[in-house]
């Protein structure tokens, strides 16, 4: 079988990837290590398949919104392939407790590590709108810097969660003035 757009690999120097691009003796994989893409033999032996998607399933000539859809597709449903951001250690096992004004009301307990992640995908899924916003073609300069203040003044909004975070490189940042 030959792998098409969006198989899931494992490269013994190069960690977890994604095949991008399919050549006729190579395949581009991009991957999440080194953030960059690398054209891999097709005929190389090193690579573990993890996902496998039949290059007949894709069908065709594929444009670069399909390469991104597919990539963030991939991406989204693979959170092994995400980046492993660290708890502050005195947080590790410890549970978050939502209590109602209402004393008749049920609260609700959620173990830490799980509010923790849904903040971690909040800061991806941001840094991504960045990337979406800075590379967008039709958007004018004024229209991108518009809408990165607002992205900074979200940031600056969820920089109460920073405590949560293990090293300081991986909080959020907002503007000073914010």
């Amino acid at each position: 079988m030959e792998l098409g757009i969006g198989s899931r690999i494992e490269h013994p120097n190069f960690g977890k990837g994604v095949i991008v691009d399919i050549g006729t003796e190579f395949n581009n994989i991009w991957f999440k290590s080194s953030n960059s893409v690398k054209s891999i033999g097709k005929n190389f032996e090193g690579l573990r398949i993890l996902s496998a998607v039949e290059s007949s399933e894709i069908g065709g000539m594929v444009n670069m919104a399909d390469l991104e859809f597919v990539l963030h597709k991939v991406l989204d449903e693979r959170s092994d392939i995400s980046e492993k951001v660290p708890l502050a250690q005195k947080w590790q096992g410890g549970t978050m407790v939502l209590k109602p004004l209402d004393e008749h009301l049920q609260g609700k307990e959620v173990p830490i590590e799980t509010f923790f992640h849904k903040i971690v995908m909040v800061r991806d899924r941001l840094r991504v709108m960045e990337q979406q916003i800075n590379a967008h073609k039709i958007l004018s300069d004024a229209d991108k810097v518009d809408l990165q203040q607002y992205i900074t003044r979200i940031y600056g909004s969820l920089t109460t969660f920073n405590v949560l975070f293990k090293n300081v490189d991986d909080a959020f940042k907002g503007s000073s003035k914010d």
